[in-house]
């Protein structure tokens, strides 16, 4: 009887999640906060539909979710509706991209206090309880570092692949390595798309021609390499982006062309890996 049941877990523990009508699902990833990821992964997932793709973003940092705050929708509420015995739960769009998060059902001024099984299967419910209708490309905003929700999430979905962002500063590769060898782990053989290596130099409004590498420079190629995979692009620290996010703005709405034309080119890099020609 306990063999049995035992044997139930494991299998509902890996037990794939049907994304019917998602085509890709990419995760966006990184070792430690702070070096830009969630910024990323919301102007990566615009960058999409502004190719024309039906794209979807997932907030899977449970403990700190900030897309709504990055698209200006922080006090939307997801339509919910009942099918039987089962809600379901519409995203909201906004920019051309279907967004869900836990961060729409909780108290902003409220931190959530939940052991790793009950956070993970809140995630899991971010995805098989929302009607994503036909999705080309869904991105998944993962909390940072390495732990059961991430694990959990990797195990449950069919994965296109991982995209590991880092600033270019050693201590920000140690951690990056750290997830990154997550998704080479042989029983999980999750393919890593390539890296993007964040605020990777600054340029002065009105020096234009100045480059000052504050964080370094190389560390994101470098981390590419170890992990034979390639550098997607290089975003530079630019003031606009973060200001920009507080106003729930993507970067498609500043006028710097440096950061839309590396988004614009990561996106591209995407679409060649995982629809070959």
């Amino acid at each position: 009887m306990e063999q049995n049941r035992k044997s139930v877990e494991k299998n509902d523990l890996f037990e794939k999640i049907p994304m019917k009508g998602v085509k890709h699902i990419i995760v966006v990833a990184s070792g430690k906060g702070g070096v830009g990821k969630s910024t990323v992964a919301a102007n990566l997932a615009v960058a999409l539909a502004r190719e024309g793709l039906s794209t979807a973003l997932v907030d899977a940092d449970i403990f700190g979710p900030s897309i709504p705050k990055m698209f200006g929708i922080e006090d939307e509420k997801p339509e919910i509706a009942a099918f039987g015995d089962k809600e379901v739960l519409f995203p909201i769009v906004k920019y051309g991209v279907k967004i869900m998060s836990i961060g729409f059902f909780i108290d902003r001024s409220q931190s959530l206090i939940w052991r790793g099984p009950m956070a993970g299967k809140a995630v899991t419910q971010l995805f098989e309880d929302t009607d994503w209708g036909e999705i080309d490309y869904m991105i998944v905003d993962f909390p940072p570092g390495t732990s059961d929700i991430q694990l959990t999430t990797v195990q449950k979905l069919n994965l296109s692949g991982a995209l590991i962002v880092t600033t270019p500063q050693e201590i920000s590769l140690n951690d990056a390595r750290k997830a990154a060898s997550m998704f080479t782990n042989p029983d999980l053989k999750v393919p890593i798309l390539g890296v993007i290596e964040n605020m990777s130099w600054f340029t002065p409004g009105k020096h234009p021609d100045e480059v000052y590498y504050i964080f370094g420079k190389g560390g994101g190629l470098q981390l590419a390499k170890e992990f034979d995979t390639v550098l997607l692009g290089q975003i530079p620290l630019v003031l606009e982006v973060g200001e920009a996010a507080e106003k729930g703005l993507s970067v498609f709405s500043q006028n710097n062309k440096p950061v839309v034309k590396s988004f614009e080119e990561i996106a591209g890099l995407i679409l060649t890996k995982t629809e070959p020609a």
